[in-house]
């Protein structure tokens, strides 16, 4: 499920770097974007709720931190 989480997060933010670390239906994904940039952390963090809205809705992710950073940051 890493790999399809960083996939689904890559496809909608193309410059992304992402880390995802799962532990059954818990994960701790790592987004640093230039497209935060300007942005509130509510707003980044909703970014990468979208990009990962199916695997919450299908049950695959409960339990979601969500760390996004700028590139300086």
């Amino acid at each position: 499920m890493k790999d399809e989480i960083v996939a689904a997060i890559q496809a909608q933010m193309s410059d992304a770097r992402v880390d995802a670390q799962i532990e059954g239906n818990r994960a701790l994904i790592t987004v640093v974007s230039a497209a935060f940039a300007g942005k509130s952390r509510v707003q980044q963090q909703q970014a990468v709720y979208r990009c990962i809205d199916p695997f919450i809705k299908d049950g695959r992710l409960h339990a979601v931190t969500i760390r996004a950073q700028t590139p300086g940051e």
